[in-house]
């Protein structure tokens, strides 16, 4: 999951997961996919506030949402893990700035 990421992109994605709340959305995640008003009593969350993390998550690419509809025509929203392996070494920064665009480039 860290291969081929900018510096700007290694820090949105760990920026993403250094948030306690966010940890315990992925940790509930982690059982499988979850309708977003279940995961907001499972959490204790208001869904306005829920739906803010998890939205972070997705950009970073970490949670995906889906729209479903149930029997009765409602509009249900269900989000997912997406598979990750986050590892962080010296070699990881050091590649993720080489990537970015040089100074002059910007």
């Amino acid at each position: 999951m860290t291969e081929n990421l900018t510096s700007d992109e290694l820090v949105a994605l760990l920026t993403a997961i250094a948030q306690p709340l966010r940890m315990r959305v992925i940790a509930e995640l982690a059982g499988g996919r979850v309708h977003v008003s279940e995961l907001a009593r499972r959490l204790g969350l208001s869904r306005p506030l829920l739906y803010m993390h998890l939205d972070r998550l997705e950009k970073a690419g970490l949670v995906s949402g889906s729209l479903e509809l149930s029997d009765d025509g409602k509009a249900m929203k269900y989000f997912e893990l997406v598979p990750f392996d986050l590892r962080v070494t010296p070699g990881t920064v050091m590649d993720a700035l080489a990537r970015d665009p040089e100074e002059g480039e910007q």
